[in-house]
């Protein structure tokens, strides 16, 4: 399975000439969702769901299909028939021969006064699991965790110990649209240094082999 880092949180997964597309929010390409076989949308907020993406994604393939949280899934149901799926946790499908399973179900706290969302983090192939906004950890073990290493709702105390307890075989940074290129070598150093597992950045549009 081949992975390219989009902008963001937004990743692109190929394996056997089918394509999987996860979270092409408001901050990733303005194509990132289009070519995709499958989309996978892990909530509601902008820099992770952009309706605008979605539809182009859908409408240039009439194949393709949009796997996401309930709060998600009604917006665009109507416009498409039979090709919007709402699922939460604990559930499992294959997708164009993807297989995904369904882990988590809130958006991390942000302040208490701010109402959590709805959150599914997916694991792909048993492989890579992207957990969205949320430091869930999956019931079975994780090759590639997809990394949120910069948000308004965590610290990178809480990064460090969330691969810790994950013990993914390495964790590539998402949700990185806010961290400053100067402040990135901080974060960097903390990871690789305290965080138990190989640690990498890919810059967006670069792709490594899982």
């Amino acid at each position: 399975m081949k992975l390219t880092k989009r902008l963001h949180s937004c990743v692109q997964l190929e394996k056997d000439g089918r394509t999987l597309v996860i979270d092409p929010g408001a901050f990733s390409e303005a194509d990132a969702g289009l070519g995709a076989d499958v989309l996978l949308v892990t909530h509601e907020h902008p820099d992770h769901f952009e309706e605008g993406r979605i539809r182009a994604a859908l409408d240039a393939n009439p194949a393709a299909q949009l796997w996401t949280a309930r709060s998600v899934a009604e917006k665009l149901s109507a416009a498409y028939p039979g090709r919007v799926h709402a699922v939460g946790h604990g559930d499992a499908f294959e997708a164009a021969g993807f297989e995904v399973r369904v882990h988590g179900e809130l958006h991390a706290v942000i302040h208490p006064d701010v109402p959590r969302v709805a959150n599914v983090g997916f694991l792909v192939d048993g492989s890579l699991f992207h957990p969205g906004d949320a430091l869930t950890v999956p019931d079975a073990p994780v090759d590639t965790l997809m990394l949120p290493v910069h948000a308004p709702w965590n610290k990178i105390a809480e990064v460090i110990d969330y691969v810790r307890e994950v013990k993914p075989r390495q964790a590539i940074d998402i949700h990185d649209a806010y961290l400053a290129d100067i402040a990135r070598p901080i974060y960097d150093t903390a990871l690789d240094n305290l965080g138990g597992a190989p640690h990498r950045r890919l810059g967006a549009g670069e792709s490594a082999a899982l």
